[in-house]
Parts: structure tokens; C-alpha cells; sequence
């Protein structure tokens, strides 16, 4: 079997759908990082120019050629086009083989996969319709902008935000915080100590990852779990997040990290260190599909994200019942998509917010 053709499909809101064909008629789908899409799919067109005519089952070989085979290796980009294509190729050798892509993994670990999503806080109705779906768990962004030290009440405004929350959802629902990395190290602190009171399943990124000792000093002095992977790639941007003990649960992309096999090296890399899994998943279908091959076969999975079950694209979508979407039985990622729905969602490029303070200095997103 060969590769023959690599396609992408960009699709409304901001997802990159990944397509490799072969002479024998199998294909693969897989996802990539959804922003700066247009960017992306150039860099899978040019990882085409080594994969066309290849054998698309030496999936550990082609990572490394496409990882390695540059002096400028790394970086959102060119690990988001490996990872689109890298699930593709699993798709191709499950689909060969007649079996999901865990089986080809080592099996499953569980017979259920639970499941969360993300919330407005700020919307009553859309909390009570993310509910009704059966979820035991949300999360939520507490903060808008924030500076380096500001005031109390912007850490006040947040716990109003919270607690609201806590009384719509519950005490037998998950809340999860995603700092977004929007606050520093010395707000984190004070943060989570006043949300303690409210018990959150963990806090998403208290600061940006790019200096993993202010995070790992932001876990020593707080009793709520720490998690961070979201902007990290491949088991070699995790590596200092498990040595200085920065967080107790990872959180790969499979759209960015490297992809399935990478996320299972991550997943390894935090067994032990007694870390558990969380994949991110805040795009399309596709890498929801991808993350539940992953979340099956590792033992120290926690709970997956989504945003979409595949409603209209897959010709059977995931189900959700009372928090947990049941292993896929079917072979490779276990879906089908329809893809002349595709064309109804054209897409539309757009950047994330930029945000500024009062002052008009620029703010993090």
C-alpha cells in the first residue's frame, strides 16, 4: 500500500481536517491545530513532497523523518501538521487491519471514556443545555485580562463567577478553571485559595507555560490539582513539567502534541510520575475521535474535553450517556464523515481576541 495523496479541508469554526489516500483505496482522516489553519496546511503540503509514494503503516519511521528530517525542528506548526497526518496514518493501518487504533496500542484499559465541556458562565441557559447532554463535568474560563499584580476585586469578581456556577451545577458536578494563562504566578496564588472553597476538579493553566518553575511554585503552595500541557509538543516539552513537579495532570493536544503515539509516550512519561490525562480537545470532530483512541489504552487517564461529537459531519456521532461516551468497536478512529456537509461550513479565516488593558498595553489572551 502507498500514499498517494495528502488533502486538507478547512472547516467552519476553525478546524483543519486531514486526508491521506492510498492506491488501495483506504483512506485516513485525521486533525490538526485549527488556528492559523492556512499556515498549517501549507506545512502538511510540504511534508507531502516526503510521503507521497511511501508505505503509510511505518508510522513511528515517517514521525521521525518528519520531525527530525528539518534543522528547524519543533514549534506549533510543524508539530500540528505531523499530528494531523501522524492520526491519519493510524486510521489508515486500523481501517487495513480491521481494528480501532488502540487495539493496535496494546487494547483498552476501560469500557467508557468520561467526558466534559466547556461552559458560559455568564449564561445560565447554555449551562442547563451543556447539562442536559449528561455531563458530570464543565469548565469555564474565571478571569477576562489581567496584569501582572492587580486589584482584589478582579480575584472577588472571579469567585462571584464561580460560586454562581457551583449553585447552577451542583455539588455532584465537576468544575474545572482554565486560567487560560492569563494570570501570573503571584494572582494564581491568591486565586486559588479563595476558590478552594468551592472545590474545582483543577486549575487549567494558572500561568503560561513557558517558565515551568513558576508553575511548579505555583503547585507547591496551592491545594487544588494543577494542569498544563495544552501549548506544549511532544514528550520533550513535557519532560520538565514532570521533573519539577509542576502539575498533576497533562494535558496533550493530539492536534499539536505529535499525535496519537506521541500522546501515549506523554501518557507513559506521567505513569511515572503518578500523573494523570487529560487530553485537550477544544476543536472538531476528528481530534475528538483521535482522543478517545488515546484516552482507551492508557491507565492513567482522567477525563477527555470536546467541543464536537461529530452532529451532522459523522454518519454516526458520539453519544454521550450520563458522562461517558462508550470505547468506539469500530475500526481505525472508528468514524465516517460526511464529507458534502463540508461545503455547507465554508471556512473563514479570523485570529483569536487581542485584548489591552485601560492603559492600552496589550493584554494575554
Amino acid at each position: 500500500m502507498k500514499i498517494t495523496e495528502i488533502k486538507t479541508m478547512l472547516v467552519a469554526p476553525r478546524w483543519l481536517f486531514v486526508k491521506v489516500l492510498t492506491n488501495e483505496g483506504i483512506c485516513g482522516l485525521g486533525e490538526a491545530l485549527g488556528d492559523k489553519a492556512e499556515t498549517i496546511a501549507t506545512a502538511i503540503r510540504e511534508l507531502s513532497r516526503y510521503l507521497v509514494g511511501k508505505d503509510p503503516c511505518l508510522i513511528e519511521h515517517h514521525w521521525q523523518v518528519m520531525y527530525r528530517g528539518a534543522f528547524w525542528r519543533g514549534g506549533p506548526v510543524l508539530n500540528a501538521a505531523i499530528s494531523g497526518v501522524e492520526q491519519a496514518l493510524w486510521d489508515i493501518l486500523g481501517k487495513s487491519l480491521n481494528v480501532p487504533v488502540y487495539g493496535l496500542l496494546g487494547g483498552k484499559c476501560r469500557n467508557k471514556i468520561r467526558v466534559y465541556a466547556g461552559i458560559n458562565y455568564n449564561d445560565e441557559e447554555n449551562i442547563e443545555n451543556v447539562l442536559n447532554k449528561g455531563l458530570t463535568a464543565v469548565k469555564f474560563s474565571p478571569f477576562n485580562q489581567l496584569k501582572l499584580v492587580d486589584s482584589y476585586e478582579k480575584i472577588k469578581e472571579a469567585v462571584r463567577r464561580l460560586r454562581r456556577v457551583r449553585q447552577i451545577v451542583g455539588e455532584k458536578v465537576d468544575i474545572m478553571l482554565d486560567f487560560h494563562g492569563r494570570v501570573s504566578p503571584a494572582m494564581a496564588t491568591v486565586a486559588c485559595e479563595e476558590f478552594a472553597p468551592y472545590h474545582p476538579f483543577f486549575i487549567e493553566e494558572p500561568c503560561l507555560p513557558e517558565n515551568i518553575e513558576c508553575m511548579a511554585r505555583i503547585a507547591r503552595k496551592v491545594n487544588i490539582p494543577i494542569a498544563t500541557g495544552e501549548r506544549l509538543f511532544t514528550r520533550f516539552g513535557f519532560r520538565e513539567v514532570l521533573e519539577k513537579g509542576a502539575a498533576s495532570i497533562l494535558q496533550p493536544d493530539l492536534s499539536v502534541c505529535g499525535g496519537i503515539m506521541e500522546g501515549k509516550k506523554i501518557a507513559a512519561m506521567g505513569e511515572s510520575y503518578y500523573v494523570a490525562i487529560a487530553p485537550h480537545c477544544p476543536y472538531g470532530p476528528i481530534l475528538t475521535a483521535a482522543s478517545l483512541q488515546l484516552d482507551a489504552c492508557i491507565p492513567n487517564f482522567l477525563i477527555q474535553e470536546y467541543s464536537s461529537l461529530g452532529e451532522e459531519l459523522f454518519k454516526e456521532p458520539f453519544i454521550i450517556k450520563e458522562g461517558y461516551i462508550e470505547v468506539p468497536k469500530k475500526p481505525g478512529l472508528g468514524i465516517e464523515l460526511n464529507e458534502e456537509i463540508l461545503a455547507k461550513r465554508p471556512y473563514k479565516p479570523h485570529d483569536v481576541p487581542r485584548w489591552y488593558h485601560e492603559d492600552g498595553s496589550f493584554a494575554d489572551w
